[in-house]
C-alpha cells in the first residue's frame, strides 16, 4: 500500500468510514494498520489529523450558557454596592442629625434668656420686641430639633430655613451699613445660616433614588 492510498484510507477511518470504497475488509485495515508500523511519514501524518480532528471536536462542542451566572452576578454586585452605598448615606446622615441638634440647641440657649430677661423695662416696647423674636427662635429650633429627630422631615423644613437666614442676612446687612448696630451684635444670625445648610445636606441624606431593577 502506498502512501497515498494508506492516508485515504486513515482519513476514511477517522470518520468512521470503511478505508476502502467496497465494504470493510478485514485485510484492508491490516494493510494500513503495517502500513502506518513502516511508514514515519504517514505516522506522522496520522497523529496530525487524530490531534486536528480532536481540535474540531472541541469546538464544535456548545458553551454552556451562563447568562443566569452573569446576571446573578451582576444583582450581587449591584446588592453589595447598595449596602456600602447605604452605610455611608447613614453614617452622613448621623452627623447631619446631630450638627442640627447642636445648632438647635444653640439658637435655644441664645433665645431662652432673651425672653426671660427683663432688663430693659424702661422700654417696654424693646422688651415686648425682643421677646416676641426670642419666641419666634425657639419655635424655630424646636422645629429643627423634630428635623434632627425625623430626619425624613427635613426636606419639609428647608425652605423656611433658607427664607429666615436669607431675610436675616439682607436685614442684618442693612441695619449694619445704616449704623443702627454693629457686625459683632449680628454674629448670632449666622446659626440661622448654619441651620439652613445644614437642613438642606440633612434633607439630600434622607432620600434614596430607587436603583432600577435588572432586567
Amino acid at each position: 500500500m502506498d502512501c497515498d492510498t494508506a492516508r485515504i484510507a486513515l482519513s476514511a477511518i477517522l470518520d468512521g468510514e470503511a478505508p476502502t470504497a467496497s465494504e470493510a475488509e478485514p485485510e484492508a485495515f491490516a494493510a494500513v494498520h503495517s502500513h502506518l508500523r513502516t511508514c514515519a511519514d504517514c505516522g506522522a501524518w496520522h497523529r496530525e489529523a487524530v490531534r486536528l480532528r480532536g481540535l474540531t471536536l472541541d469546538a464544535a462542542t456548545p458553551a454552556p450558557d451562563l447568562t443566569a451566572r452573569v446576571l446573578s452576578a451582576v444583582r450581587d454586585e449591584d446588592a453589595r454596592r447598595d449596602v456600602y452605598a447605604e452605610s455611608l448615606n447613614a453614617g452622613r446622615r448621623r452627623i447631619l442629625r446631630v450638627a442640627v441638634a447642636v445648632a438647635a440647641g444653640v439658637q435655644l440657649a441664645l433665645a431662652v434668656p432673651a425672653l426671660l430677661s427683663a432688663a430693659g423695662l424702661t422700654d417696654f416696647a424693646a422688651v415686648h420686641t425682643s421677646r416676641e423674636m426670642a419666641s419666634f427662635d425657639i419655635a424655630v429650633a424646636v422645629g429643627f430639633l423634630l428635623a434632627a429627630i425625623r430626619p425624613e422631615r427635613a426636606k419639609a423644613f428647608v425652605p423656611v430655613a433658607v427664607v429666615l437666614a436669607a431675610c436675616l442676612l439682607f436685614s442684618s446687612s442693612l441695619d449694619v451699613a445704616q449704623g443702627m448696630t454693629v457686625m459683632a451684635d449680628e454674629t448670632g444670625h449666622m446659626v440661622a445660616c448654619v441651620q439652613a445648610g445644614l437642613l438642606w445636606l440633612l434633607g439630600r441624606a434622607s432620600v434614596r433614588s430607587p436603583r432600577p431593577a435588572t432586567a
